[in-house]
């Protein structure tokens, strides 16, 4: 009991001291970004920004004929995306803390996977005329997990608009993100193996990945692979 409290303190101390105030969750569907994310801002008190997935009119005909529904899903979710990031930092004397579910520019991973080119020519030009007005995270967490364990978290949870996604997919979309993200340099951050982390429901995983969120010392690229550590 003694140790856990210690540890706990050990905890607080180090989000207390953190110069961290902006921290994005990405991953690919069904890894848990925006459990973590929540579950984050409620650990910290911190203002907590969802993307807003299911308010696109366009998703659920996407995943039924992606070809046909593409450009129309990719254009709403970029300009929906634009607006939340753009009105992140409006004052708020209550909370340091502000966690997010996404990064913007990860909508480009999306765009080139699903874009045919000459879509892709104009999605790019209007992404070039927006994406300066953007503020950058301080750190983002990066979960990335199994095709399996992807795959059984998306026919537990049970969305009706998922569930006609393909292991094919998932897979494709997968690669596209570690690919994007072992090649990102636009912030410090951190690679987690979340292929076996239940943040859920096991709250040592929890505070051992928030411990390593709010590390003081750390490289531009950091990896966190909780069982190469026991």
């Amino acid at each position: 009991m003694e140790q856990r409290a210690g540890k706990q303190e050990s905890l607080e101390s180090l989000i207390a001291q953190s110069d961290l105030r902006y921290v994005a969750i990405e991953g690919v569907i069904g890894v848990g970004k925006t459990t973590l994310a929540a579950k984050l801002g409620e650990s910290l008190g911190a203002r907590v920004v969802l993307e807003q997935f299911e308010e696109n009119p366009f998703l659920k005909d996407f995943y039924h004929d992606p070809d046909r529904y593409a450009f129309q899903t990719q254009i709403f979710f970029l300009l929906t995306r634009y607006k939340q990031q753009r009105d992140l930092f409006q004052a708020d004397l209550f909370q340091r803390f502000l966690v997010t579910d996404y990064i913007f520019e990860k909508d480009k991973i999306f765009a080139y996977l699903n874009l045919q080119d000459e879509e892709l020519k104009l999605y790019e030009t209007l992404v070039n005329s927006i994406e300066h007005n953007i503020s950058a995270p301080d750190l983002v967490v990066y979960l990335q997990s199994s095709v399996p364990r992807l795959m059984s978290n998306i026919k537990q949870r049970g969305r009706a608009f998922e569930s006609h996604m393909s292991e094919g997919y998932i897979k494709e979309l997968n690669e596209a993100y570690n690919y994007f993200f072992f090649r990102y340099k636009a912030t410090p951050l951190l690679i987690v193996n979340a292929t076996e982390i239940d943040f859920v429901g096991n709250q040592e995983h929890y505070d051992d990945l928030v411990r390593e969120i709010f590390r003081p010392t750390r490289a531009p690229v950091e990896y966190y692979n909780p069982h190469m550590r026991k």
